[in-house]
């Protein structure tokens, strides 16, 4: 079984019904699969070698839910819903905003979408082409774009997006051919601000990315509104259809509404209340569900389908546990495809240069301050036979460990020692509200950070509005 023979069914934001669900599994199946798969971008794949595109169509019709077979025109649109209630989050990012979110979106998109909160580490946040990442303003998001998987520094734009015109502003993009037209990035802006009209708002933030502390993501955890969540993991990266219809239909029984998918190839149930716990751990108990593995063996990103890695990375894991390691923090991933984007602190790259050793080999990277987010990679070591990897990833692990910096994060939680708070003089437009902070500048006017209010040149305009600098009135 090959990837064109899966069934790609697209879970927007990762999140469905256990109903829906339900169908789903249903249909897998009748096509004769007993197993299903998740993918990196929180979708769901099933294999068929015998299917009927009717009993798709009248499925995934039903659930009102997109899927593609021996195809790749359309992508997922990732979010960090799963992340609710298991790691810190915005304080405005409540579950119904990325349903409002999510629900704007009424086309299929072709480009990667990522709609995510920094706060958390579960997600990755620029492994889209589109990635709105949710800034400290209620309901306002960032924006990168990262067409280019080599390209290590997303490019920003220069303003904050509303959350309601997110699939607005995507859906423009989309019907602008970059690779054809060369669309510059810097001239984005103005062709957004001047064909659509949406909410856009100065940003008074540069925005700071997650400790690269991963969290433990399986077994029932309790949450401060007295539930529980149920973390789901696989060792095989193949789910039993049985056992999770058994789950759905718990899922229904007990009033719990949604199910989330991680892009770790796992699921996370929330809501489950005090009185159903011990149904779920008989539950979990009669199919033999373990849910004791370590960091070590859960923190890992692989390809689906790929019987290669996952037996490098069983042979890794078993070689590890005996070394006695601690990988708590990290992240792994196996890339034999050359196309793959890895979005892990370490990657174990297939070697396929002309001057590998004989037989197979592998690099070894490791991302800037081992935080897979910032995207950049450097080589740790390259072109080494398989039963060296083992000790050449205890001694990356002790590097890790030796760069963490207890001060920088005491002062970054604390700030100075003198805690002193100072007034920052700040000018806001009377028309649109538009902020001008000397301290951020206006990327969007040329204005460099730094340059006080009083010194720009009086024919500056508002960014937003065009209102000119008398529009503005001084605030603190």
């Amino acid at each position: 079984m090959t990837k064109k023979d899966l069934v790609r069914v697209f879970v927007k934001g990762g999140i469905l019904s256990p109903g829906d669900f339900l169908k789903i599994i249903k249909t897998a199946n009748k096509l004769g699969s007993d197993s299903i798969h998740f993918g990196s971008r929180q979708d769901i794949l099933f294999p068929v070698k015998n299917y009927s595109k009717e009993d798709l169509d009248k499925t995934f019709d039903s659930i009102q839910t997109n899927y593609e077979i021996n195809q790749e025109s359309y992508q997922n649109i990732v979010s960090s819903y799963v992340a609710l209630d298991v790691l810190p989050r915005k304080s405005w990012l409540a579950p119904h905003i990325y349903h409002y979110i999510l629900d704007s979106f009424k086309y299929r998109p072709k480009f990667k979408i990522n709609i995510v909160d920094p706060s958390q580490s579960l997600v990755p946040l620029f492994t889209g082409n589109l990635n709105f990442v949710a800034s400290s303003q209620d309901n306002y998001w960032f924006l990168y774009l990262r067409f280019s998987e080599i390209d290590p520094n997303p490019w920003k734009f220069p303003a904050l997006i509303y959350g309601f015109d997110l699939a607005k502003v995507a859906e423009f993009m989309e019907s602008l051919d970059f690779k054809s037209q060369k669309i510059p990035y810097e001239d984005l802006y103005s062709l957004i601000t001047k064909t659509l009209k949406i909410n856009l708002q100065t940003r008074m933030e540069e925005m700071n990315f997650p400790d690269s502390n991963f969290p433990y993501y399986e077994g029932l955890n309790s949450t401060p509104d007295g539930k529980y969540w149920l973390g789901l993991y696989w060792r095989n990266n193949k789910f039993d259809t049985t056992c999770l219809r058994a789950i759905c239909e718990r899922c229904i029984k007990t009033n719990v509404g949604k199910v989330s998918l991680t892009p770790w190839k796992s699921i996370i149930i929330k809501g489950i209340e005090e009185k159903y716990r011990i149904g779920w751990e008989k539950l979990l108990g009669r199919f033999g569900i373990n849910m004791r593995h370590s960091s070590l063996e859960l923190n890992w990103h692989l390809p689906v389908l790929d019987t290669e890695a996952l037996n490098l990375k069983n042979y890794l894991v078993r070689e590890m546990d005996k070394m006695d390691i601690s990988t708590y923090g990290l992240t792994f991933s196996i890339k034999n495809d050359p196309a793959m984007v890895p979005f892990t602190s370490v990657v174990i790259e297939k070697n396929f240069t002309p001057d590998s050793n004989p037989g197979e080999s592998y690099n070894i990277l490791f991302s800037k301050e081992f935080n897979a987010n910032l995207m950049e990679y450097d080589y740790y070591t390259k072109n080494v036979s398989k039963d060296i990897i083992p000790p050449l990833l205890l001694e990356l692990s002790y590097l890790y460990y030796e760069q963490l910096d207890e001060k920088q994060k005491v002062e970054k939680e604390t700030g100075p020692k003198n805690n002193q708070k100072t007034l920052n003089i700040l000018y806001q437009c009377k028309n649109c509200l538009t902020i001008y902070d000397e301290r951020i500048g206006d990327e969007i006017n040329g204005i460099k950070p730094g340059v006080a209010f009083e010194k720009l040149p009086n024919t500056y305009e508002c960014p937003l509005c065009g209102s000119d600098k008398k529009g503005f009135s001084k605030i603190s």
